[in-house]
C-alpha cells in the first residue's frame, strides 16, 4: 500500500509535466491567449514545483511523510479540478501555479514514505526502482494521453483525470501509519529568494519575447531576478540552516552533474513544446495524431533506462553520460533538416535520438551523484538535480518560446532553439569527460 500510494502520486507529477503541451493549442483557441500565455501554462507548473523543491523535503520531514503526502495530495487534485473548470486562462495558469506547488510537497514526501514503509535495504532498493517506472511510465504517456483525451474529450480531462488517481492515492494513503514528525528547520529567506528569482527570470523572458525585451517592465523583472539571486546565495552561504549548502558545490561532480541535468531537461521538454506546436498549427496535424507522433521518442525509455544502468556497472558512468547526450545532440541536428513538407511520421522518427540521449544519460548521472555525496547530504543533492533539471525545463519552454514568437517563420525559430540545444548537450558532453573515472569520486564534504 505504501508503495502504491508513492508511485501514483509520482506517476501524476511527471505526467502533468507533459501531458498538457499536447493540448495547448485547444488551450489556446478555447481560452484565448497568444504564446506568452501558452507559455505561463506549461511554465506556471514547473517554475514553483523547482522553487520549493528543495524546501518541501524538510516541510515533510517537519510534519511527518504521511500527512504531508495526504495534504499535498489534496491540494494537487483540488487545484487539477480548478484547471479544469478555468473560465480563462489567467485562472488556468493561477491553478497551474498551485499544482506545482504541491507537486513539490509531494514529490520528497512520497519517496520518504518508501524509504518509511520498506527499512530492509535490498527491499527498499527495490521498491525505489519499482517507484521510478511510475515516473517513466508518465513520461512516456504523457504526449499521447493527453492527445487522446483533447481528441475525444476536451483538454479539460487532462487535468479531471488526475482526480481519481488521486482519490485511489488517499484511499492507500489511510491504511498506512502516521510518519515520525522529524526536527527539521525551513529556510524561510532562502525560499522566498528562490521563487522570486526564479519567478522574475523566467516572466522576464517570456514577455520579453512577447514585447520586447527593451520595454521598461520586461528589464525590472530581469533586474528583480538578478537582486533575488544575490540574495538567496547570500542567505545560503552566510545561513545557519540553508536549504542548498553551497558547500556541496566544491565537488566537480556535484556541480557538472547540476548542469548536465539542466541541459538534458531543456532539450527534452522543450522539444516537447515545440514540437507539439509545430505539428498541430504549422502542420494541421490533430491532437490525437501529434500525441501518437510522440511514441516513437518515449517508448523505448524505461528500457534505456535499464541498459544505462548495465552500462554503467560495466564501463563506468561516464561511458552512458557521454554516449547519451551525443545521441541527443545528434537527434537535434537532424531535426535542423525538417522542412515544411517533411513527412510527420520522418518527423517522429528523427525525435527518437532526443529521447534516447536523455533516458541513456540520467540513470547513470544520478547513480555517479549519490555515489559521490556523503549519506546525510543525499536527499538534499537528489532535490538539487530534480531543481535543476525542472529550471532547466521551464527556461527552455521560456527561450524557445521567446526564439518562436521573435522569428520571421515558425521554423526559423525552431531551428535556433534546436541548435541551442544541441549546442548545449555537445559541451555538457565534453563537460563529461572531465568528471572522474569509476571509483575516483572526489566526495563533497559534509
Amino acid at each position: 500500500m505504501v508503495l502504491g500510494a508513492a508511485l501514483l502520486g509520482f506517476f501524476l507529477i511527471s505526467l502533468d509535466a507533459l501531458i498538457v503541451t499536447v493540448a495547448l493549442p485547444d488551450i489556446g483557441r478555447s481560452l484565448g491567449g497568444g504564446m506568452s500565455g501558452l507559455q505561463w501554462v506549461v511554465d506556471g507548473y514547473t517554475l514553483l514545483f523547482a522553487a520549493l523543491m528543495l524546501s518541501a523535503g524538510a516541510l515533510s520531514d517537519r510534519i511527518g511523510a504521511r500527512q504531508a503526502y495526504g495534504g499535498g495530495l489534496v491540494l494537487f487534485g483540488l487545484a487539477s479540478a480548478a484547471c479544469g473548470f478555468a473560465p480563462g486562462l489567467g485562472v488556468l495558469v493561477a491553478a497551474r501555479l498551485v499544482q506545482g506547488a504541491a507537486a513539490a510537497v509531494m514529490m520528497p514526501a512520497s519517496l520518504a514514505l518508501v524509504r518509511q514503509g520498506f527499512p530492509d535495504q535490498a527491499e527498499r532498493a527495490r521498491a525505489i526502482a519499482i517507484w521510478t517506472v511510475g515516473g517513466a511510465v508518465a513520461v512516456a504517456a504523457g504526449p499521447v494521453l493527453g492527445g487522446a483525451l483533447t481528441a475525444t474529450v476536451g483538454w479539460q480531462w487532462i487535468f479531471f483525470v488526475n482526480l481519481p488517481a488521486g482519490l485511489l492515492a488517499l484511499a492507500l494513503l489511510t491504511r498506512i501509519p502516521a510518519s515520525p514528525r522529524l526536527p527539521a528547520r525551513l529556510d524561510i529567506t532562502g525560499q522566498v529568494t528562490a521563487v522570486v528569482a526564479m519567478g522574475a527570470l523566467i516572466y522576464g523572458v517570456i514577455e520579453g519575447g512577447d514585447k520586447g525585451f527593451g520595454q521598461p517592465l520586461v528589464m525590472a523583472s530581469l533586474l528583480v531576478a538578478l537582486v533575488a539571486a544575490v540574495a538567496f546565495l547570500t542567505a545560503q552561504a552566510r545561513g545557519a540552516h540553508p536549504m542548498l549548502p553551497l558547500q556541496l558545490f566544491r565537488s566537480r561532480v556535484v556541480a557538472v552533474s547540476l548542469v548536465i541535468g539542466f541541459m538534458l531537461n531543456a532539450a527534452y521538454y522543450g522539444g516537447v513544446f515545440i514540437f507539439s506546436l509545430y505539428l498541430q498549427q504549422e502542420r494541421g496535424q490533430s491532437a490525437l495524431h501529434a500525441g501518437v507522433l510522440f511514441i516513437p521518442m518515449t517508448a523505448l525509455v524505461a528500457l534505456v533506462n535499464l541498459a544505462s544502468a548495465k552500462l554503467a556497472a560495466l564501463f563506468g558512468p561516464r561511458v552512458p553520460m557521454v554516449a547519451g547526450q551525443l545521441i541527443g545532440a545528434a537527434g537535434l541536428l537532424a531535426l535542423l533538416t525538417v522542412g515544411p513538407h517533411t513527412h510527420v511520421w520522418t518527423l517522429a522518427a528523427l525525435m527518437v535520438p532526443v529521447g534516447l540521449g536523455g533516458a541513456l544519460t540520467i540513470p547513470a548521472l544520478t547513480a555517479m551523484l549519490l555515489d559521490t555525496v556523503p549519506a546525510n547530504r543525499a536527499g538534499t543533492a537528489s532535490a538539487l538535480l530534480n531543481t535543476g533539471r525542472q529550471v532547466g525545463g521551464a527556461i527552455a519552454v521560456a527561450v524557445f518560446g521567446a526564439l518562436l514568437a521573435g522569428a520571421d517563420t515558425f521554423l526559423t525559430g525552431m531551428r535556433w532553439s534546436m541548435l541551442i540545444a544541441a549546442a548545449g548537450l555537445v559541451l555538457t558532453a565534453a563537460t563529461t569527460l572531465t568528471l572522474p573515472r569509476r571509483g575516483r569520486h572526489q566526495t563533497a564534504e559534509a
